[in-house]
């Protein structure tokens, strides 16, 4: 391999990437996180702010410029021809720099945390795919929670994503998040082990691993 390793970490929006990832984190692993980056490529003076705008309208933004996000949420979650054009205007921007970032770690392995990583061509960019899992009356309860949102539009939300099946079945790892946030970081750890021995070459492959949370 002529770069570091790379690790897809992905898994249904409320699953708990970010608790996972933050874990990973903790133990020195590069974090490449394509939210970020997604509110990164749209700040005031960005190409694809200056393209959303021209798709949906000057109203898409507040009085200092800044995309309402909330509101464009709304908005493709109903539409699939909006979700698909937004898609079109952010993914190739988000994919360029996942892959700088990616080629620019610094740790023994990198993390990518993209939620559409199947979807999505991004996951030509990664070598493993690791899914974080949780049942959808969890992540209901998560975003009816967490994000303030109703039930019809988390259910949205939801279904707007790949299929959980789908994820599964693409998974070389499956890290299931519906336990303590202490079980999740020691389940990090095991994983982190394993992916230390791939990026340095000890070993050739991991076994498949499902860790229950």
């Amino acid at each position: 391999m002529s770069r570091k390793l790379c690790i897809g970490l992905t898994g249904g929006i409320a699953s708990g990437k970010s608790v996972v990832a933050a874990a990973f984190e903790r133990l020195g692993v590069a974090i490449i996180d394509a939210d970020s980056v997604a509110r990164q490529i749209v700040e005031p003076g960005e190409p694809a702010l200056d393209e959303i705008i021209a798709r949906f309208g000057a109203d898409i933004v507040d009085d200092s410029g800044q995309l309402k996000r909330r509101e464009l949420r709304t908005i493709v979650f109903d539409d699939d021809d909006a979700r698909a054009d937004l898609e079109a205007i952010t993914h190739p921007r988000i994919r360029e720099e996942l892959a700088r970032q990616r080629d620019a770690a610094d740790s023994e392995y990198c993390i990518l945390v993209v939620p559409l990583l199947i979807k999505s061509s991004m996951i030509e960019l990664v070598d493993r795919v690791l899914v974080i899992d949780a049942p959808e009356h969890v992540q209901i309860e998560r975003l009816t929670t967490r994000d303030d949102v109703d039930e019809t539009l988390a259910r949205k939300m939801i279904a707007a994503q790949e299929a959980r099946e789908e994820r599964l079945a693409h998974a070389d790892d499956v890290l299931i998040n519906t336990g303590p946030r202490k079980d999740i970081a020691d389940l990090a750890a095991a994983l982190h082990a394993g992916y230390q021995r791939l990026a340095r070459g000890e070993i050739a492959d991991l076994p498949p691993l499902h860790l229950p949370g």
